[in-house]
């Protein structure tokens, strides 16, 4: 019985002029990536590349639009490989990219299989996504009206990069929010019912190195982030290869209708519902793995256990202070139509909870987020 798939190999590198040192790049490589990166860290060391700017087709998280935009802009039968560098944005984009020609969106989400026409390295410049060792793309599909993730074998990349040259120019805000993005992986996969030893110790280490790094942002100042640039990356992969095992779970699942709504960033929409979906794992469903994890997040917050989540809500507001959905635009009205969202349309992830919640579970912690 299989325990445990890591598929990408996992390469690292100080700066992209290394990695260039390392690859051949040639003209029929394409570089997908944004402007932003491009000019300071990559230009110089791959000038014979033709270059794909993701933000000229759409501000934001994936869609399904800006996706096909690209595909009716860029002939991507010309290209070999993709080299995409970025943040989940890139990442997840890029991996529909590398796929045999398809019309639309929709019609992925509908097929029994998929195939890869095009070979895929990924460059993750968030500390966040863990997008580099998954088979899932996340896509806001637009004629839905929700966000959802599409998981095949053929996305998988080739290669998963880490470069930790590019979190030292990531904006204190983006860095909060993947890397809360990154717990949350870490978190779900060690909590969810389909697990093993193997997924285990790939998420403990994720948990130990983000929560490490917060404590000293916390107890130090935003500027200690940069002193656990290459930790964060690997925690990040960690969390990424552990949940690619099995799934994320309530969480997520209710991040999305907020996040499709509102266009509130990922790691941003998680945030909103991390503690309320432990404390709602703890009401139901107290001890077993719950506890288990609740020691490991005790011992590296150096906290007592009965008191775990009252402090890591500490820590992560150090962090990052949360705000209420109402910041966002939310009204009373969504709470209903969040929670009948999510249960109509995240099935395969509220299947990934420790224990299941119902209709009610959702609608009084989106409530309890108003």
């Amino acid at each position: 019985m299989e325990q445990f798939s890591l598929h990408p190999a996992i390469l690292s590198f100080p700066d992209f002029g290394s990695f260039v040192r390392h690859h051949v790049l040639t003209p029929e490589d394409l570089i997908f990536t944004n402007e932003y990166l491009y000019r300071p860290f990559i230009e110089a060391h791959a000038p014979q590349c033709p270059v794909c700017f993701q933000e000229r087709y759409g501000a934001g998280e994936p869609t399904d639009l800006m996706v096909e935009a690209i595909l009716a802009d860029v002939d991507m039968a010309k290209y070999r490989r993709i080299i995409a560098v970025g943040g989940g944005t890139v990442l997840d984009v890029a991996k529909l990219l590398a796929l045999k020609p398809f019309r639309c969106v929709d019609e992925l989400f509908d097929a029994p299989a998929l195939e890869k026409a095009a070979g895929l390295v990924l460059i993750p410049t968030t500390c966040g996504t863990g997008s580099e060792v998954t088979n899932a793309s996340v896509v806001n599909r637009t004629r839905l009206g929700t966000k959802q993730g599409l998981l095949r074998e053929a996305l998988y990349a080739d290669e998963a990069v880490l470069i930790p040259q590019f979190l030292q120019t990531l904006p204190y805000k983006v860095f909060a929010t993947s890397s809360i993005d990154a717990l949350v992986h870490a978190v779900e996969s060690y909590l969810n019912p389909v697990n093993n030893p193997f997924i285990q110790m790939f998420a403990v280490s994720a948990i130990e190195d983000i929560l490490r790094a917060y404590r000293d942002i916390a107890q130090n100042g935003p500027e200690r982030r940069f002193a656990h640039s290459e930790a964060l990356l690997r925690a990040s992969c960690c969390a990424g290869a552990a949940f690619s095992n099995n799934s994320c779970a309530a969480v997520h699942a209710l991040s999305y209708a907020l996040g499709g709504k509102y266009h509130v960033p990922h790691g941003e929409s998680n945030y909103q519902f991390f503690l309320p979906v432990l404390r709602a794992y703890r009401r139901k469903a107290p001890g077993g793995r719950l506890a288990e994890l609740e020691g490991i997040l005790a011992r590296a917050l150096d906290c007592a256990g009965e008191n775990v989540y009252d402090e890591l809500e500490a820590v992560l507001s150090a962090v990052l202070p949360n705000v209420p959905m109402r910041a966002y635009g939310a009204v009373e009205q969504d709470v209903a139509d969040f929670a009948d969202s999510t249960m109509a349309n995240q099935q395969r992830l509220l299947g990934g909870s420790y224990v299941p919640l119902d209709r009610q579970d959702v609608f009084d912690i989106y409530q309890s987020r108003l």
